[in-house]
């Protein structure tokens, strides 16, 4: 393990330096363009071989080193977030992605191995990993692997299923005071729906989540609101459930339509996003990896409790062995999602997380191409991956996909 580190250490300062300028200038999902040149431009100016953009999406990127039949693929994310910044920490999956491809690309000759980085853009809302996935970006890699930071070090986390829904309401306006009853009131329309909504949190299903804000509430408060909308985050422990879920939702958005005389549309902002199934193989060589580096991960009975969200990598994950394992900073009381944990996502520890993760990842994607059994396993995956033609399509369990 110490060679792996060594071989990270190697380019400390670039990764450093990459972590921490992304976290200085965060960019929000598809508006990446200056987080994917860093990270692209790096992996060019060390032998990689660049194209970019890909799938159709300006800010995704492929980057290529050595010529092995084992392709290792390596996510990099470098999206962030609305006003709290890079508090999901992808500035750190950036640089440790970047540092494993680099430390693997030394050794790709020895190791009878292509490096492949994936630059994914829009995680936190658009899923950009499916839209590659469905471009085919994913079909030649033998793994799919990346790490997230988190308050807790987890080997092989779970995630919910997700899709994401706008709500919008078209009344009439009208002087509140003069002439109320010639608006059709679209602000009450969505009253009603966030009331109906909350109601049905009693008999969800287990697993089953529903979040949402109002994004536009009206303009003043002496004219009627003619336009409301509202994003909602429907979850559920698996596709299916989901589906199960959006219905009785989508009932709720209709219910405020029909009591209040308003025109609704609901628009789905991304695609589904289905829930990890990461590999049972490559989850044990991480954690021999991050136990080799002296980290602590959760014990395994524990670990399956432990929800991490939704990602995009769960689609991947359903196509090509995976890993997505959570590397635990120094963040007190903070998680995900807040700016305190932004904050820690600049520091020493937030450093350590990029070197020991980088170490880690490519450790593992070294371990499956060196054990004889494992790498035809997982190359045999890929030849029936490739001669199937298969696509997963991103609303294959929704047939209302888009607009309704």
């Amino acid at each position: 393990m110490t060679a792996w580190r060594a071989a990270v250490d190697e380019y400390r300062s670039d990764l450093l330096e990459l972590s921490h300028g992304l976290h200085a200038d965060p960019e929000t999902s598809f508006a990446e363009h200056r987080a994917a040149d860093r990270v692209a431009g790096l992996l060019d100016a060390r032998g990689f071989r660049v194209d970019k953009p890909v799938a159709g999406l300006d800010t995704a990127f492929t980057a290529d080193y050595g010529s092995g039949e084992f392709v290792v693929g390596l996510c990099a994310e470098y999206d962030a977030l609305p006003e709290v910044g890079h508090a999901c920490g992808h500035n750190i999956i950036a640089a440790a992605t970047v540092g494993a491809a680099l430390a693997l690309a030394e050794a790709a000759d020895r190791l009878g191995i292509t490096v492949r980085v994936l630059g994914t853009p829009a995680e936190e809302i658009g899923g950009g990993k499916i839209t590659m996935l469905d471009a085919g970006l994913f079909d030649p890699l033998a793994v799919a692997l990346m790490i997230h930071p988190g308050p807790s070090e987890v080997c092989a986390p779970r995630s919910l299923a997700i899709t994401d829904l706008r709500v919008e309401y078209t009344g009439r306006a009208a002087h509140a005071a003069a002439a109320p009853e010639l608006g059709i009131n679209a602000a009450d329309a969505l009253t009603v729906t966030q009331v109906a909504v909350g109601l049905l949190r009693q008999h969800l299903e287990v697993g089953q989540m529903v979040h949402g804000i109002v994004s536009s509430g009206g303009a003043a408060p002496n004219i009627v609101p003619e336009r409301t909308t509202a994003d909602y985050n429907l979850r559920a422990a698996d596709p299916e459930s989901l589906a199960r879920l959006e219905s009785r939702i989508r009932a709720c958005f209709e219910a405020g339509a029909t009591a209040t005389g308003c025109a609704v549309e609901v628009v789905r902002l991304s695609p589904v996003y289905t829930e990890l199934s990461t590999d049972e193989w490559l989850t044990e060589a991480y954690r021999a990896a991050v136990v080799g580096l002296g980290r602590e991960p959760l014990a395994r009975e524990v670990e399956r409790d432990d929800v991490i969200g939704s990602t995009d990598m769960g689609n991947v994950s359903h196509r090509v062995p995976s890993v997505h394992p959570m590397v635990a900073l120094e963040c007190g009381d903070a998680v995900n999602h807040q700016a305190e944990f932004a904050a820690a996502c600049a520091s020493p520890s937030a450093d350590r997380a990029v070197l020991d993760g980088a170490a880690a990842l490519a450790r593992t994607a070294a371990a499956a191409a060196l054990d004889g059994d494992q790498r035809e396993r997982l190359l045999a995956a890929v030849r029936n991956r490739t001669a199937s033609g298969f696509r997963r399509l991103s609303n294959r369990f929704f047939a209302s996909g888009g607009v309704t």
